[in-house]
């Protein structure tokens, strides 16, 4: 199900551990509906979440380079732990490009719904991350509840995971029942499986990185003006799984 995107118009760039990143790229095509995208899942290293800061740079350098000689005019960070750990090295790096990286909605929560309880749920290497730790000290109140969700976007990854998904969530969210206004869904994946999440918590409401980052890479990049035309959408994965691909696009549209 793989799209053509042999164009004139340049693609914009985004990458992922896997497919979580589907989330953010609907955001994008919602703010840039004219544009051609190379979406690269990175299903080889899955998770970052577990990977030291060295691996991360190394990794995403790799992604970047690849996507930069696919002739990108900029390219989306749609991983959390990515952008935490290797968008400042990658902007400095490759400075003529740019390079725009989603992270948690924590400033949205607080300007929003600052007096209300909210959970922070994010991988280790978001957590441990500095990038994490200037957002949290800047908008979190008294609160704010953070949970490290360690494998949970592995398992939504795969997709026959259901069962486990479901008695992750009941171990990890229980102590939260009715204490939690707000979630913020500090991974790219986790908004794939909100409803999971509501069948323990109850009524919540979400905020993810995906509206912020569009927004701001609409301001950023030159759009394509051809209004006729139809955005063409590439999927690679770096294990060159056609089931990762099959579902990508399900999820998409």
């Amino acid at each position: 199900m793989m799209q053509n995107n042999k164009t004139k118009t340049q693609p914009i760039g985004i990458f992922d551990s896997g497919i979580g990143g589907v989330t953010v790229l609907k955001e994008l095509i919602k703010q840039l509906p004219n544009e051609n995208y190379i979406y690269y899942s990175d299903s080889k290293n899955n998770p970052y979440g577990e990977k030291t800061d060295e691996q991360i740079i190394q990794i995403t350098d790799n992604i970047t380079k690849y996507l930069i000689d696919q002739n990108c005019k900029a390219i989306i960070i749609a991983c959390n732990t990515a952008s935490a750990k290797a968008s400042k090295n990658l902007r400095e790096k490759y400075t003529q490009i740019p390079i725009i990286a989603i992270e948690p909605a924590c400033k949205v929560v607080h300007d929003l719904k600052q007096q209300e309880p909210t959970l922070i749920m994010a991988t280790k290497g978001t957590i441990e991350s500095e990038r994490f730790h200037l957002l949290t000290n800047k908008y979190a109140n008294n609160q704010t509840y953070i949970l490290q969700c360690t494998g949970l976007a592995e398992l939504i990854e795969n997709e026959d995971q259901n069962e486990k998904i479901q008695s992750y969530l009941q171990k990890e969210l229980q102590p939260y029942k009715g204490k939690i206004k707000n979630v913020i869904l500090g991974c790219t994946h986790y908004p794939l499986i909100k409803q999971q999440i509501t069948n323990i918590l109850g009524k919540v409401q979400y905020f993810d990185g995906s509206k912020g980052l569009s927004k701001h890479a609409k301001s950023l990049i030159i759009p394509n003006t051809n209004q006729t035309q139809q955005n063409q959408i590439q999927f690679i994965d770096s294990t060159n799984n056609k089931n990762k691909e099959k579902r990508f696009f399900q999820l998409l549209y």
